[in-house]
């Protein structure tokens, strides 16, 4: 159990960084445009960076590419599903316009809106993770080259 502490620790870290980024675009009024969700994926990809370096500092020599792997999905995942939570609380209980506002600004077709926005939040988010898991690993893997003489 506390070899995912810090992966955990991590998670939630970036989870109240993206609820800080959605509820200061929301004071703005920025919070219906989409494209500022790409910045969600800066803020967990430092995350899962820092978790998965820190857990190398801490793992020291057992740290592999699956533990380091699993650093990374465990910060990525927790992120996102406490977001993801956040973000169904927010559209439902705290402004249950925005969802109105979302839709009819970008899909006006959709009879179950909600079901798919916060489907998508979660798929993005554990794509993003997925893939910026893979990406950082490239970088803290061990090599497995000789050197040639």
């Amino acid at each position: 159990m506390m070899k995912i502490a810090l992966p955990i620790r991590f998670g939630i870290a970036a989870s109240g960084s993206l609820i800080a980024y959605f509820l200061i675009l929301s004071l703005v009024d920025l919070h219906t445009n989409v494209f500022y969700s790409l910045f969600n994926g800066v803020i967990t990809g430092f995350a899962i960076y820092e978790a998965i370096k820190y857990f190398r500092i801490q793992e020291k020599d057992k740290f592999s590419y699956a533990t380091g792997f699993k650093a990374g999905l465990v910060t990525g995942f927790v992120a996102t599903l406490i977001f993801t939570i956040f973000f169904a609380i927010y559209s439902t209980e705290i402004d249950p316009a925005f969802l109105e506002h979302l839709s009819s600004q970008w899909f006006s077709n959709f009879d179950s809106f909600e079901a798919i926005v916060f489907f998508t939040v979660a798929i993005m988010g554990f794509a993003t993770t997925i893939v910026l898991t893979l990406s950082f690993m490239q970088l803290f893997k061990s090599s497995k080259n000789t050197t040639s003489q």
